[in-house]
């Protein structure tokens, strides 16, 4: 599009914003296809739709959106929360590219009761309003299969397929099956069960579907009392067996409070791309309803946008008619219908944690299973956490890590190992034996071996890494900073992992002047970094141990005059030690290097 073809595009829908009116509604842009790709509400739809042109957008969606509108459409309402309900209706009726997607569909099962003559219950995936009353869907598929077996104890209904109308049972087209003799089923289709008590049963069960179960409990406890007393204690033992199935199933749901009543509670988790809102309906002091859904962001909504639209959705979904909400941080108050509640402390707030846990148990378990399906998506999670936690310019593709090892000065090594896309490179690895500091002075040999890696780097122009990490705290810090900084003129971030008494990984350090960053340490972040400081503390450690024993065998036999280095690896390649090639006799030496060197290594250890 050239420059006049766009001055244009914005001319006319500034005409068209320019006659909205100042009143509640919900508002649509088109595309060039005439296509919706977006539904708003606002309380004031030309002060709303305005917004959109009169500024340059920091928000890169927001531009990319506001660049592909060819055309408004507006519908008003009387207030808003009607303008909320709308724009509900049309995102689920349109589901525009840049509305709030909610990332349900077809993944979870719902419970569906016909509308047969005879009508079934059971569970789908497929949803048509049609073919019955829907009921879910169910997040957690464990809650409808403990729903579907109470239904199943506390009534018989038919499980055929069969197609059974009032011609048909009076034709007696239909016989006894298998159901009906394991009495799982008690044969409405040849008039052994009245339809009316088959009727009464379907009514009943998509009570206990509401999560009315305490309505329903009490209506049989004054049937089975009634029962009682005129003596029909057959009956009344039957109602009673359908009252302790109701019991039991309620107790296993999480009592709060007997002085709560019909509540709504709702919670959310938010990160970048997606939300995810937890909906608890509480009803004579049980949890029973408890959902969670995952909401897809597309122009990057707050929390608080993303709240309401979840409490619209699931209370109109559900059918809850709750007169109060309880939620985590205040949002405006969008409908008088029901009253909206922060609470701070009490059996509320217990509610309110309680649907934050569930909201972070079921994020985890999502982050989990698509780890499990793309483990990259992982390794891309934690060095997003690592750059936000230290605010680094890019993500840490490549991390370095250095280390010392001696023992009193003596053999001093160091070593660096290279973590690239937070895996091991270990053919990036590097052993450094610390050339130009006499005595134990860590400092100075963590500068030498800083300086070496990286003025080679520059030199051979390999890539630099993303952050470069000390096994130390403030002091290596900063020695590392003063070659990387002051002498190489390089800006690599730097972190420092200090350790505790116990020698435990403690903190993870940062900055000049140096903080310690908050991190919890059973995060799968906070494992890694143990992991790179182990790593490299084994490798630094490995390597001196290695050196240190060749020196103590170097010394050993090469002072011995007349064995030469063939001998010398013969003895070690069968003997293994110096220890051992001392203990062994004359003789047997004989046998591996000849009795002429034999005698010299025996006289060397013996003499005395």
């Amino acid at each position: 599009m050239t420059r006049e073809e766009n001055e244009a595009r914005l001319e006319k829908l500034k005409v068209i914003v320019s006659s909205l009116p100042e009143k509640p509604g919900c508002y649509q842009y088109l595309d060039d296809k005439g296509t919706i790709i977006y539904v708003g509400k606002a309380k004031n739809l030309k002060r709303r739709v305005y917004s959109y042109f009169s500024k340059e957008h920091d928000n890169r969606k927001t531009a990319i959106l506001v660049s592909k509108i060819r055309d408004i459409k507006y519908t008003v309402v009387n207030t808003e929360e009607d303008a909320l309900l709308l724009e509900n209706n049309l995102i689920k009726e349109w589901n525009p590219r840049y509305n709030i997607l909610l990332k349900d569909g077809k993944t979870y099962p719902s419970i569906v009761v016909t509308n047969e003559f005879l009508p079934r219950i059971f569970q789908t995936r497929k949803i048509n309003k049609k073919f019955g009353t829907y009921f879910g869907p169910y997040s957690h598929v464990p809650t409808m299969y403990a729903l579907l077996d109470l239904i199943k104890n506390l009534y018989p209904l038919r499980r055929c397929h069969e197609t059974i109308t009032p011609e048909s049972i009076a034709k007696k087209k239909h016989k006894e099956c298998l159901e009906y003799h394991i009495k799982n089923c008690k044969a409405p289709c040849t008039g052994r069960q009245s339809v009316e008590e088959y009727l009464q049963h379907i009514t009943e069960a998509k009570e206990i579907l509401k999560g009315n179960t305490a309505e329903l409990q009490r209506k049989m406890m004054a049937e089975m009392k009634l029962l009682a007393s005129e003596l029909r204690f057959e009956e009344a033992e039957v109602v009673k067996k359908k009252y302790m199935l109701l019991e039991n199933y309620r107790s296993r749901s999480e009592v709060v409070s007997n002085t709560l009543h019909n509540i709504d509670v709702f919670n959310i988790e938010s990160e970048e791309k997606v939300a995810y809102i937890n909906f608890l309906h509480v009803t004579n002091g049980c949890i029973n309803k408890a959902f969670t859904f995952e909401y897809e962001k597309k122009m990057q909504e707050t929390d608080e946008e993303l709240l309401v639209m979840g409490i619209i959705e699931m209370r109109q979904r559900y059918g809850s008619e709750s007169k109060e909400v309880i939620v985590p941080f205040p949002v405006e108050q969008f409908t008088q219908s029901f009253k909206l509640t922060v609470p701070q402390k009490g059996d509320k707030k217990v509610l309110l944690d309680l649907s934050k846990q569930n909201v972070l148990q079921y994020k985890k378990d999502r982050i989990s299973q698509a780890e499990k399906l793309n483990p990259e998506q992982k390794t891309t999670r934690l060095m997003k956490e690592l750059q936000d936690a230290l605010q680094l310019p890019t993500l840490p593709m490549q991390i370095e890590c250095f280390d010392n090892s001696n023992i009193s000065g003596t053999d001093a090594v160091a070593g660096c190992i290279v973590f690239k896309k937070c895996k091991p490179s270990k053919q990036d690895y590097r052993k450094y034996i610390i050339k130009e500091v006499q005595g134990p002075d860590d400092y100075a040999s963590m500068q030498e071996v800083v300086r070496r890696r990286y003025k080679r780097m520059i030199e051979e122009e390999s890539p630099l890494p993303d952050l470069i990490i000390t096994d130390g705290g403030k002091g290596q810090m900063e020695v590392v900073r003063k070659v990387i900084e002051d002498e190489l003129g390089l800006q690599i971030p730097i972190a420092g992992l200090a350790k505790d008494d116990k020698h435990r990984t403690n903190e993870l350090l940062y900055g000049f002047p140096q903080q310690v960053i908050g991190l919890k340490t059973d995060s799968p972040l906070f494992r890694l970094l143990t992991q790179i400081q182990d790593e490299v503390h084994r490798y630094a450690i490995t390597f001196h141990r290695d050196k240190r024993s060749k020196h103590q065998i170097s010394s050993e036999l090469d002072s011995i005059k007349g064995i030469g280095p063939k001998t010398k690896q013969t003895l070690l390649k069968k003997l293994h030690s110096v220890k051992r090639i001392k203990e062994t006799e004359e003789g047997v030496l004989g046998e591996l290097i000849g009795e002429a060197k034999a005698s010299i290594v025996y006289r060397h250890f013996h003499n005395n």
